[in-house]
């Protein structure tokens, strides 16, 4: 038996909080655990970010304080998705500003927020990143 701390079923579970806290946007308990130590990079077994799962379930103000607690807007997950695509693709207008604002790159990722937006024909959106 090892000790790895990856396999500690109490992390497993604060873990599996915390992304729900982010799926639920529960911005002040979220922000709380980070501020407390928990990675604001944090990712699950997807790839996906605390910021990737805030963003693709319409939370913005999750969004933004864990932007301004460090956490990457262009971190992709294991299929080269970002949360700005993902915001995009999900039609979550206030979550897009708030990546923006905090430094979303809009051509990164496969397919990128740019991308996504012209596949959905969201001209708006478009505009908000310089492209056409």
């Amino acid at each position: 038996m090892t000790d790895e701390p990856a396999h500690d079923p109490e992390i497993l579970q604060l873990a599996g909080k915390v992304f729900d806290l982010a799926r639920q946007g529960d911005t002040d308990t979220l922000a709380a655990y980070v501020d407390a130590g928990v990675p604001p990079n944090l990712t699950n077994d997807s790839g996906d970010t605390l910021v990737m799962l805030a963003a693709y379930h319409g939370h913005p103000a999750s969004v933004r304080a864990l932007l301004a607690r460090g956490a990457d807007p262009d971190r992709a997950n294991d299929r080269g998705q970002t949360p700005l695509a993902g915001a995009v693709f999900k039609g979550e207008t206030e979550v897009v500003r708030a990546l923006v604002d905090g430094g979303a790159d809009p051509a990164a990722g496969t397919p990128s927020a740019v991308d996504t937006a012209r596949m959905f024909a969201k001209t708006e959106l478009l505009e908000l990143f310089g492209a056409q």
